[in-house]
């Protein structure tokens, strides 16, 4: 053992007075990862098909090439929690930096991960507390599309929208990028995907107007034109579009989460327990409608949507988990926790339900595809406190 120190040692001085023999070891070591044989006798590329079968917890726990693999483009992603967080330092939430950081929570190492920071140019400036709003926080919305994690819209320092396009996130590439600039840049609106296409409709700009409060913009992220620009400014084909408008500006009073389910775009107008308008976008027939009476009487607390097949609902008064059941326009009772009282945002994906309830700093994790539901909760990283969850594809670490 002492030996094989002191050569790694005598390698390493070398190394050091030597740049090319440095980079041939990195080489040689990287080389090494690559040549490394994942099952004797197979090639690798048999071998990853072989152990995509295998759940990613298992290889995590075998050995460090099974555990670089998972991590892989190569290999088929699963899901992990991104979380768009704040600090709990009051002075951090009050500057006109920007007062958010989003993590990544992988499930298979139990470890919170930091993505890193947007791009610089432009700065990007939100508004997280202000003296005028004791009471609350200024909303900063995220929703997820496509595999991707987006920022849509917030309030700058001299209350004007702070995003003039979508600040874009992929996870297998570990980038950010931005989306199309919006014909109108907005807060306190309406925001959701349906079928790989993000909406924004109705808010505010930087005051009330009446044709912004009323329109519906939709960007398709898989049309054929589609690309994420990792340069603010860049000339680019793709856009907005304007698709049908609400009848009125009843919308623009809240953050509001708009919910993909089976082609549609289902939103309330008011957060919370008390009465409230809903209606429902059908994405093929480019209308709106009004909601179901059943969907909107359960209509409770924060919604989440399953593959855009399957809503959930937490009511934040009572902590109870309800599933939405089309054909008798009912919510169904799933299952029902303290923890789940003032549930605050929802995100749902991979057969798990996510809940940040009144204690920001806990995640709520809900197993809804066992019987009965398990629960366990997964603690934000010191100093910070949840704002928005969303369920995606693992980051890669090809350095792993």
């Amino acid at each position: 053992m002492a030996n094989s120190i002191q050569t790694s040692t005598a390698d390493t001085d070398t190394a050091t007075k030597h740049p090319s023999k440095r980079r041939k070891l990195t080489t040689d070591h990287h080389q090494n990862h690559q040549e490394q044989l994942l099952i004797p006798g197979l090639p690798n590329h048999v071998a990853q098909l072989c152990l995509s079968l295998v759940h990613p917890s298992t290889l995590y726990s075998v050995c460090h090439s099974w555990r670089r693999l998972i991590y892989s483009l190569s290999f088929p992603p699963f899901l992990s929690l991104y979380a768009v967080l704040s600090s709990t330092n009051i002075n951090h939430r009050l500057s006109n930096n920007n007062p958010i950081q989003s993590f990544n929570f992988d499930p298979i190492s139990s470890k919170w991960d930091s993505l890193p920071p947007p791009p610089p140019d432009p700065p990007l400036h939100l508004l997280l507390r202000h003296p005028c709003f004791i009471a609350r926080d200024l909303p900063i919305q995220s929703i997820s599309a496509c595999g991707r994690l987006i920022l849509i819209a917030a309030t700058s320092h001299n209350f004007s929208p702070a995003l003039s396009r979508p600040l874009v996130f992929n996870p297998l590439s570990g980038v950010w990028g931005f989306g199309p600039p919006l014909t109108a840049p907005r807060r306190w609106c309406a925001a959701g995907s349906a079928k790989h296409t993000v909406y924004v409709a109705s808010g505010i700009g930087s005051q009330f107007n009446t044709d912004v409060s009323k329109s519906v913009e939709k960007w398709d992220l898989q049309s054929k034109n589609v690309g994420i620009s990792s340069i603010a400014n860049k000339t680019i084909k793709w856009k907005w579009e304007k698709v049908k408008e609400l009848k009125d500006g009843r919308f623009c009073r809240d953050a509001i989460d708009a919910v993909g389910w089976r082609g549609k775009l289902c939103m309330v107008n008011m957060k919370g327990d008390a009465p409230k308008e809903g209606l429902v976008y059908d994405t093929e027939k480019d209308a709106w409608e009004n909601m179901p009476e059943g969907m909107l009487a359960g209509w409770r607390g924060p919604v989440a949507s399953m593959d855009e097949e399957t809503m959930f609902v937490v009511d934040e008064a009572r902590g109870v988990l309800r599933k939405y059941d089309p054909e008798r326009d009912y919510w169904e009772h799933t299952m029902e926790s303290e923890r789940l009282v003032g549930a605050q945002k929802i995100a749902a994906g991979g057969g798990r339900v996510c809940v940040i309830c009144s204690c920001s700093s806990e995640i709520v994790v809900l197993d809804v595809a066992a019987l009965p539901v398990k629960l366990w909760v997964v603690k934000t990283p010191p100093g910070f406190e949840a704002l928005a969850i969303h369920i995606l594809p693992r980051m890669s670490r090809p350095d792993f």
